[in-house]
């Protein structure tokens, strides 16, 4: 089932690859309701689940909770690294620097990796788990596919090139979910494990989707469509139950 659902992410990502070379206002819409399914996820499902399954503390503190702190600052300094590589490009080169650009989109191919087998991981909790991290994988995914092309090609990269990293964005999260049919994660290691893939996720909606989505549009349209997404993630939670 995580791998039939990885490929509705693959067409997912290759859906917001194509966007990115179409969709010219309407965009932050897209990335509203991304970025609202994904709190959705991190706090009415992914963290509970996490907080149960992982139960040992560490000085007082789950490590659930821990690993979920840990998560969002290897998004945050990796996302920072890759800033400061881009300035030091910018300021030697006076441009825009192709492997800059391939970097930032082999990143984004990393991440989607990590999304199959947090999928895969999430489908041996239950499908009810699984249910949920599936509508935040592919909704976060058509947003990894248009900014996987958009990276690729902001930087001087040709068309064939930016497909190249599409494609290979596309088959990451197949590749990790079909990893997750050759073992079973024990309970407490899961649960560890969708700690730190909620924090990951906590950074990419709250740093870098939702603000981006807010950037030139500040509408209320887009303020709904993340009210929405979270509310959707609630109701689903809710019939999983």
């Amino acid at each position: 089932m995580a791998v039939i659902v990885a490929l509705g992410a693959f067409l997912m990502t290759l859906l917001g690859g194509w966007t990115a070379q179409r969709v010219t206002d309407r965009r932050h819409l897209v990335l509203g309701l991304a970025g609202g399914l994904m709190l959705g996820v991190v706090g009415l499902d992914l963290l509970p689940e996490a907080l149960h399954a992982a139960g040992e503390e560490v000085f007082g503190v789950p490590l659930a909770l821990l690993l979920f702190l840990a998560g969002f600052l290897v998004a945050h300094v990796v996302e920072r690294l890759l800033a400061v590589r881009q300035a030091a490009h910018g300021a030697e080169n006076g441009a825009r620097t192709p492997q800059v650009g391939l970097t930032a989109a082999a990143a984004m191919v990393g991440h989607s990796l990590a999304d199959g087998v947090a999928l895969g991981a999430a489908f041996q909790v239950g499908g009810g788990m699984g249910v949920a991290v599936a509508l935040a994988v592919i909704t976060h995914d058509f947003a990894d596919g248009f900014n996987t092309y958009t990276l690729t090609s902001l930087y001087g990269n040709d068309r064939r090139k930016a497909l190249m990293m599409l494609f290979a964005d596309a088959a990451a999260p197949v590749v990790g979910a079909a990893s997750t049919l050759l073992f079973t994660l024990p309970e407490e290691p899961l649960g560890a494990y969708l700690g730190f893939f909620g924090g990951l996720l906590l950074y990419l909606a709250a740093a870098e989707i939702l603000p981006e989505a807010h950037h030139k549009h500040p509408a209320l349209s887009t303020l709904m469509c993340t009210v929405g997404g979270v509310a959707g993630i609630w109701l689903v939670v809710g019939i999983a139950e």
